[in-house]
């Protein structure tokens, strides 16, 4: 299958892409966590911290090995454990426990794995892998590597003004043997989710971050020691304590063309044994292919993509109430944040929840990245976002039921279509056990339909659905903050999605479904793993 029809079938026809006979093997699935086995280990401290209202407020000091050990447990840690699904999928036929972490996962099957490279005092200067669920770092590769992470990113970041770079990969097995071809789609969501939880956790750590979706891919897992037709890192982002740091956003003049296999050539290849308990792991040729196509063998390919202006709409506008910067707690919205499933309760959502919820959601557009290039703090003006929020509201204050367009510059909804929209998108739900009547908000992450393939080729699908879920991670924590909750989900027809707004004829799609709204909590056993 051509790689274009297969993304076009993975968004519109899926039915398409995942054989009729395809069956779950329960019994021989992989863990959700990768384990190293016979490497030098650093244990990190078990103190987690119970509260991220105001942060590590250490801007002028170095990072500890402490500080370190809380920012990876809040982004990716194991934090609770249930035994019963109810994240983005909750159809689930396994028998033990599911271990849960503050972001979602398709399945609660987790495809990330988080590394990081350290140059700090207190531990040897390497490249770790965080295993999650020992709570510790694993040492993969020892040295200094400030040089060679600085030319894989083509010069746009100075490693040396960094005391880490985090490298967010994805394991195709780990959810493959569930979704099949599906799971290229969940892949990049996850990484994304992943991704905004550590943004914001950077932030209650006061670290400056940058995210770089272009590297060159196989110095990257050359440097990991991966095996690329297993794992493949998706994106990489340093860490710095100067928040005036100029070296995420500009290349350095006069610096020449990096080619990966020039550079992985200076290191030498490191080998490990890891586990992950499947015994028979199937062929995912699509996802090899489009890993293959989306790699970046030349720092001459990297791209500078802004967003582009979104489509007019004619009809009139709604102006939001005007909100303050929301204060809340990462660590009580990460722990009250759950998806309710068959448990949201239809009642009316007053129009501040509403304007906060949007307004801070969109926060999430702006974060230092490779793509626009800029110092966000010091530019003076917003760059345009490259994903937008669409929605259908029912029972939401003083708005009539309709289908709009959140237009975050002016904090205004823009009408695309009057009525009660639930009754469509239940019919295009795939889905029974989810009763989309009894949610007032349902949100649309909307992008652009040829994910910039012009200029960044098939990479440009994999970086769409990582923004998108990087947002979706956003809506996720701030809807928590206000007393409601979202859930996730792709089990729904995005043609129909796309008729409701309007833009099937200007190349954007519904890339993935968060419905929004209260809920009643479930009768389920849950244990949390910190006290």
């Amino acid at each position: 299958m051509r790689r274009d029809v297969f993304l076009h079938n993975l968004l519109y026809d899926i039915e398409k892409i995942i054989p009729a006979d395809w069956k779950v093997d329960w019994k021989d699935s992989p863990l959700v966590y990768k384990i190293y086995r016979e490497l030098p280990v650093v244990p990190l401290s078990l103190e987690v911290p119970l509260s991220l209202e105001h942060g590590r407020n250490k801007q002028s000091s170095k990072p500890t090995i402490r500080d370190i050990g809380h920012f990876l447990w809040v982004t990716f840690g194991l934090t609770r454990v249930s035994v019963r699904g109810n994240d983005w999928d909750s159809y689930d036929q396994r028998s033990e426990e599911l271990f849960r972490r503050f972001v979602p996962s398709g399945g609660a099957l987790y495809p990330s794995e988080l590394y990081v490279y350290l140059n700090m005092d207190d531990l040897p200067a390497g490249v770790y892998h965080y295993d999650a669920a020992h709570h510790r770092l694993v040492l993969l590769r020892k040295g200094n590597c400030d040089s060679y992470l600085t030319m894989a990113l083509g010069y746009y970041c100075d490693m040396s003004e960094c005391f880490a770079a985090v490298f967010v990969s994805t394991m195709f097995w780990k959810n493959f043997f569930k979704y099949h071809n599906l799971s290229y789609r969940l892949q990049g969501l996850d990484a994304g989710a992943l991704i905004g939880q550590l943004l914001e956790a950077a932030k209650r750590f006061s670290f400056t971050t940058g995210v770089y979706y272009q590297f060159l891919d196989r110095a990257v897992n050359h440097l990991l020691g991966l095996n690329q037709w297993e794992e493949s890192v998706y994106a990489v982002i340093p860490l710095s304590i100067k928040s005036d740091i100029n070296g995420f956003a500009h290349k350095r003049e006069g610096m020449e063309i990096v080619w990966d296999k020039e550079l992985y050539r200076k290191l030498p290849a490191v080998q490990h044994h890891s586990y992950i308990r499947s015994r028979r792991i199937r062929k995912y040729p699509m996802l090899i292919k489009l890993n293959e196509a989306s790699k970046f063998e030349s720092t001459d390919y990297f791209q500078r993509v802004r967003g582009e202006k979104k489509p007019a709409f004619g009809g009139p506008s709604l102006a939001l109430p005007n909100v303050k910067p929301l204060n809340w707690d990462l660590m009580e919205a990460s722990r009250k944040r759950f998806s309710p499933g068959e448990h949201f309760v239809l009642r009316e959502v007053s129009q501040q929840q509403l304007a906060t919820l949007l307004r801070e959601a969109t926060n999430a557009f702006f974060y230092r990245n490779d793509l626009d290039r800029i110092d966000i703090p010091e530019i003076q003006e917003q760059p345009k976002s490259r994903v937008s929020l669409y929605c259908c509201l029912y029972s939401v204050e003083d708005i009539p039921a309709g289908a709009y367009y959140y237009d975050y510059p002016s904090h205004k909804l823009r009408l695309i279509r009057l009525g009660d929209h639930r009754p469509i998108l239940k019919q295009a739900m795939n889905r029974s056990d989810f009763n989309i009547l009894d949610v007032p908000i349902c949100l649309h992450v909307v992008g652009d339909y040829h994910y910039y393939r012009h200029k960044l080729g098939y990479r440009g699908y994999r970086i769409q659905q990582m923004e998108a879920g990087i947002l979706v991670q956003k809506l996720l924590l701030v809807a928590s903050s206000i007393g409601l909750a979202g859930h996730p989900l792709l089990e729904y027809d995005a043609k129909t999605c796309d008729k409701i707004y309007k833009i099937t004829n200007v190349n954007q799609s519904c890339l993935i479904q968060v419905p929004v709204g209260p809920y009643r909590l479930p009768n389920r056993l849950t244990g949390h793993l910190y006290v």
